[in-house]
């Protein structure tokens, strides 16, 4: 009897001491999924349901009107676009306070025009990691920079779980003009209706286009083809696609540069210098879009504040593949979203 009593103590002290060297072992992860479920935690208890938010008489009625019109929109993505129907998605507001929920960091070789791809259990791999908490972002990018790779931290302006968990409208989403609300909210319900497990690009460009080609439908069924919000809209994609096609013909370009210093033996000096000539040379040349259209030019730039690789990437990572999705729309499935949104989730959503 005794003997088996510490067989089983053994066998207990074996597994608390394994499950003891695999937490140190992946340490850096068991923190990270520690600080983001906390944060995710901070949001689902901070959360208030519409009803009550509309009811309350303290919050100004403009901002009621943009809740109802997120609801308008979701409605329209799954009655008129047949997006999925996850009832926990866009129920309840969280409130930001002013500040970021998200930091997104973004990270690249400095002479590669690839991420760096984050590996998560279950979802995948992403070209980005997120973080709630701004403390651990700026950490661990400043770890990826003493490594000599190019970081970029931005913002999430959506709060997204792939329509896994409750996901709120936020607070500053409530600013948005109402083509770019509607873009947003049936881009990131696209996310919850087709899954592209492993391919962060693909996901993202596909997503675009179904955000792009459902907030233009929106905007019709509840303004019509003549109606300032729809014009309004349509001028800010001529801006947008333009800018797009700039910045894409520049990824290529500097994919083209980083090709050239392949096999050769360049000092880093050399490379950055031929790299960030032609980075300026971008920035520079996006002004002759904002003339050719007539709006005002983007803010100029210092040398020091040049973008750099992770930046490029990042913008590759979510619009290189866009056109060739409004191409298949239109060429293979003849303007027929519903028959589109169909052979796309047969694809993925395996």
């Amino acid at each position: 009897m005794a003997f088996n009593i510490r067989r089983k103590y053994k066998i207990v002290f074996l597994f608390l001491a394994l499950i003891t060297l695999i937490l140190f072992w992946q340490r850096v992860w068991v923190v990270y999924f520690y600080q983001q479920a906390k944060g995710g935690l901070d949001v689902a208890f901070n959360t208030r349901p519409l009803q009550e938010v509309l009811a309350d008489k303290t919050v100004p009625d403009s901002l009621k009107k943009r809740i109802l019109f997120i609801g308008e929109v979701r409605r329209f993505a799954i009655d008129s676009l047949g997006l999925h129907d996850n009832p926990d998605v866009y129920q309840t507001l969280y409130d930001q306070s002013g500040k970021p929920l998200v930091y997104l960091l973004t990270v690249a070789k400095r002479y590669e025009m690839e991420a760096v791809m984050f590996d998560f259990p279950i979802i995948g791999s992403f070209a980005y990691k997120g973080f709630f908490d701004s403390t651990a972002a700026y950490q661990e990018e400043k770890v990826w920079k003493r490594k000599g790779y190019d970081t970029e931290m931005g913002q999430g302006i959506a709060y997204s779980t792939l329509g896994w968990l409750p996901e709120p409208i936020l607070s500053s989403m409530l600013y948005y003009s109402d083509g770019k609300l509607a873009n947003l909210i049936i881009h990131e319900m696209s996310h919850g209706t087709i899954f592209v497990k492993d391919n962060h690009e693909t996901s993202e460009n596909l997503a675009n286009s179904i955000g792009e080609y459902g907030a233009k439908r929106f905007l019709i069924h509840k303004y019509g083809l003549d109606s300032p919000e729809l014009k309004k809209y349509l001028q800010a994609k001529i801006i947008r696609d333009k800018y797009i096609r700039h910045l894409n013909r520049g990824t290529l370009k500097l994919d083209s540069l980083y090709q050239t210093f392949k096999g050769k033996n360049i000092l880093d000096a050399r490379k950055d210098s031929l790299k960030y000539a032609l980075i300026e040379k971008i920035e520079v040349n996006q002004d002759t879009i904002y003339k050719s259209l007539r709006v005002l030019p983007k803010p100029k730039i210092s040398k020091k504040e040049l973008p750099n690789n992770a930046y490029f990437v990042g913008f590759k990572t979510y619009h290189s593949q866009q056109n060739e999705f409004e191409e298949i729309f239109q060429k293979q499935f003849n303007g027929n979203f519903d028959q589109f949104l169909k052979f796309f989730q047969k694809k993925y959503n395996q």
